[in-house]
């Protein structure tokens, strides 16, 4: 495999180095660090410019005042500026934020890959949520799926789980009632499908299928 470019954007030099330590172990990855957020923008801007783009981005979503005047604030200004550059960055967060709501913006409005939650075992599932990331999967932790689930409860019918089942089989929502016919499973039209796919969406505050299958795969509903 070759190696993946990774870009860290992480203004605590021990978090930084904890971070490579993980990188280093999981092989095949030549990471960059950087401590500002308007460094990780010309390094996205350069290696965009001689067609060698990154292939992930871990940032931080806080970054401390010091005696540099920043163009980009935060993590999430950063998130949004290197998507111009280079729009299909995959992107994890790694930060000491624990608000759903505000975690659950960074999935719908900012399309993130990933979000690692600082604090004990994070360099376990940091590990696993670049793996996922890697393999073009979306990482939600476990912490955050479990909120969602209280905030926003749903109770999955038999229906629902054929209809997630078989996207989750890379089924096409518009191939879903012949699916669901020869499965012997009713009701099978598409008005039905996009009904329950919808329900499900609001009931768990998702902005698109592949959000909700993902979800459905974390929580072991498929």
């Amino acid at each position: 495999m070759m190696n993946k470019k990774v870009l860290i954007a992480e203004d605590h030099q021990s978090t930084n180095i904890s971070i490579q330590k993980v990188l280093e172990d999981l092989g095949n990855m030549d990471s960059t660090y950087v401590y500002y957020c308007d460094d990780a923008l010309v390094r996205v801007r350069h290696a965009a410019s001689i067609t060698e783009p990154f292939d992930l981005l871990i940032t931080d979503l806080s970054f401390d005042p010091d005696h540099r005047e920043p163009k980009l604030a935060d993590g999430v200004e950063l998130i949004a500026a290197a998507r111009v550059v280079q729009p299909g960055l995959p992107v994890l967060v790694f930060s000491a934020e624990e608000r759903i709501p505000v975690i659950e913006q960074l999935y719908t409005v900012s399309g993130i890959d990933g979000f690692v939650r600082k604090g004990r075992n994070d360099a376990r599932e940091l590990e696993l949520a670049i793996r996922r990331i890697v393999a073009n999967e979306r990482y939600y932790p476990p912490f955050y799926l479990a909120g969602m689930r209280k905030g926003h409860l749903h109770d999955f019918s038999p229906f629902d789980i054929a209809i997630i089942t078989l996207m989750a089989e890379g089924k096409r929502q518009k191939d879903l009632p012949a699916s669901l016919e020869e499965r012997g499973i009713r009701p099978a039209g598409l008005s039905s499908v996009e009904k329950r796919l919808k329900l499900m969406r609001e009931a768990l505050a998702f902005s698109n299928n592949e959000q909700l299958v993902a979800y459905c795969k974390d929580m072991g509903l498929v």
